[in-house]
């Protein structure tokens, strides 16, 4: 994790799924060296460093769902899997070994693919046990103002308090 390299995205709302509405989604490629016999132990040590404590060990659901009242990082240690993030006419980006991904609350995500046994690490700021909201059947103007109350982390959950999250984030606020 020499230097921070991070690729934005910033969604617009789609249909029931509201995104958030100043922040982006962030991905971090190869932010985690993938070795030794667990690499999603690498990803839990880091994530809770920095006050990100993972959560669960599993893949993305392959329906469109989004979580109005927290941020979500999901860390690729195993497969390969291709999600769509935003909603229909979202941007569909594929994760590798060693990918990160941020998602700010709101951020609709559903998997439409996968290759090899797919590994993710999925973690949440300090404090947060979101909520999973269906894109079709949520209550979107509810969902929205929740979005907007969710505050930024104390932490990146890659590289920590001073990270680039916060370069994208807070001057977005």
């Amino acid at each position: 994790m020499s230097e921070a390299r991070v690729v934005a995205h910033l969604l617009a709302a789609s249909g029931a799924v509201p995104n958030h509405p100043r922040w982006p989604l962030l991905l971090y490629p190869q932010a985690v060296p993938i070795q030794g016999a667990d690499p999603a132990a690498a990803f839990e040590a880091l994530f809770a460093r920095n006050r990100w404590p993972a959560a669960w060990r599993n893949g993305v659901y392959p329906f469109h769902h989004y979580h109005s009242d927290g941020h979500e990082a999901l860390g690729v240690y195993s497969g390969e899997v291709t999600v769509l993030f935003g909603g229909e006419g979202g941007v569909a980006l594929t994760a590798r070994p060693g990918d990160v991904i941020v998602l700010p609350a709101g951020t609709g995500h559903k998997k439409i693919a996968s290759k090899g046994s797919l590994g993710v690490v999925g973690a949440y700021p300090d404090g947060c046990h979101p909520d999973l909201c269906v894109a079709k059947i949520a209550a979107a103007q509810r969902a929205i103002d929740a979005i907007d109350r969710v505050p930024l982390p104390a932490a990146d959950p890659v590289f920590g308090p001073g990270g680039p999250l916060f370069d994208y984030w807070s001057g977005a606020a």
